[in-house]
């Protein structure tokens, strides 16, 4: 009877039991229905930001807040922080509490996103963090993406496509001496970017990858996992959508543009 109860009650008192997992229930009960890729202004924890869509809003809060997936431990006060893929500013409001005096650099491809993330860190006091409007990318010459309107632009899009400016990731990590978290989640991007970074890892500390495999493209993860083998990473994979009885559903359900989504943890073990 034990297990029983265990397990009924189990996902209410994970949603009942932080004041971050509250939070997500009453954003979820105020946007949870609200029509899809329209501006919302949504206020949480003290804060207040603008979101080109409540809905991906709703699960940026629930993975960064309430279940800290970014939660890291950092040998000084003064973390070095590459954000690729800082969408309207919610890991980077998170890593700010975490760490105050953190340096951070906030990558976002998408133009339109990049102004509403700047707008969001100022709008709440947060003026330290440094805004790149441009894709990470394996070279500077700029990069086609489709823009989803919300958090979803990819390389891999199938709608119209426009060139954006792009940074050389491999390069820009050469230019600090050690780096505490490098998060990338570049829609599709990561791993021609990762193999072109596979010698600029030594000096991160932490990695969080978000990998996407698109239907009809190589699914290549093994590559991935490589990388992070050959610079001394141990990595832990928890899957960011699950599909139900996968041999018979071959993509997700509510995103058919995809067939694995996983999130990835890379860390040393001193």
């Amino acid at each position: 009877m034990q297990l029983f109860f265990k397990i009924l009650f189990k996902d209410i008192y994970h949603l009942l039991a932080t004041r971050n997992s509250r939070e997500f229930l009453r954003l979820a009960f105020l946007h949870g229905d609200a029509p899809r890729y329209q501006l919302r202004k949504v206020s949480f924890l003290g804060y207040r930001f603008q979101v080109p869509d409540g809905l991906s809003f709703l699960w940026q809060f629930k993975e960064i807040f309430t279940d800290e997936a970014y939660k890291f431990h950092a040998s000084h006060t003064i973390p070095v922080i590459y954000d690729c893929g800082a969408n309207v500013g919610t890991s980077c409001l998170y890593f700010k509490r975490l760490y105050p005096q953190a340096k951070i650099r906030a990558f976002e491809a998408d133009p339109q996103i990049a102004q509403l993330l700047e707008k969001n860190l100022q709008a709440n006091g947060i003026t330290d963090v440094s805004v790149v409007s441009k894709a990470v990318w394996i070279d500077e010459q700029g990069i086609e993406i489709g823009l989803e309107g919300a958090d979803g632009a990819s390389v891999f899009s199938q709608g119209k496509k426009i060139t954006i400016p792009s940074v050389r990731l491999s390069q820009e990590l050469q230019t600090e001496p050690y780096i505490d978290m490098l998060k990338i989640d570049i829609e599709g991007a990561e791993t021609a970017v990762l193999e072109d970074c596979k010698d600029s890892l030594n000096q991160v500390g932490h990695i969080f990858i978000e990998y996407h495999a698109y239907l009809h493209q190589p699914q290549d993860l093994d590559k991935i996992l490589h990388i992070l083998t050959q610079n001394n990473f141990r990595y832990f994979i928890r899957d960011a959508q699950d599909r139900k009885s996968p041999f018979v559903a071959y993509y997700y359900k509510n995103n058919n543009g995809m067939d694995l989504q996983l999130n990835i943890f890379a860390y040393r073990v001193k």
